[in-house]
């Protein structure tokens, strides 16, 4: 069944972050929403490899309208994490229960949201420290799926497993 994902993204976003999970969804036939500030507006990513255009500003949507939320990694979280709309929409998926799939820096959101008490999970190495203070349970591995909800993943490299395990949720 075809699942509506919502992707919170900005400038300097991780590219292959994006483009990979976003392949894959899409190829599994989900639906990608793309959301920041505004519509309309094209971000782009810090490897100069990928551009995006926004399909929805932050302020024209509501997260009951989706079934899974992700959040790739690069710089693109910390900028969103300063925007309390950004933090409140990632809290709204986590309080829900829906399926989170958030690699490399995407654990930044959740960080300031206050959504990853007693939670399992890993990032990007210069984070882990962070997530351990907002109360994770971190761990130093390619991918951690936690309770049936949460997948997280380290780096570029661990994309084929996010990518797995992501897609496993979105099938169940």
């Amino acid at each position: 069944m075809s699942k509506k994902i919502a992707v919170l993204i900005t400038d300097m976003f991780e590219d292959v972050e994006y483009t990979e999970p976003a392949k894959a969804f899409q190829e599994a036939g989900h639906e990608l929403i793309t959301i920041e500030k505004e519509a309309g507006k094209t971000v782009n990513g810090k490897q100069g490899e990928a551009s995006v255009s926004i399909n929805k500003g932050i302020d024209e949507v509501n997260s009951s309208d989706f079934d899974a939320l992700l959040l790739p990694g690069g710089f693109s979280p910390d900028q969103l994490r300063a925007d309390d709309r950004f933090v409140q929409f990632t809290k709204e998926f986590m309080d829900a229960k829906k399926p989170v799939f958030a690699i490399c820096h995407g654990p930044q959101l959740l960080i300031t949201a206050k959504s990853l008490e007693g939670r399992d999970a890993t990032g990007y190495k210069s984070i882990q420290v962070d997530m351990e203070y907002a109360g994770a349970k971190v761990q130093d591995k390619e991918v951690v799926v936690c309770q049936n909800q949460l997948v997280t993943s380290r780096q570029p490299d661990d994309i084929p497993a996010f990518n797995r395990e992501s897609l496993k949720l979105l099938s169940s």
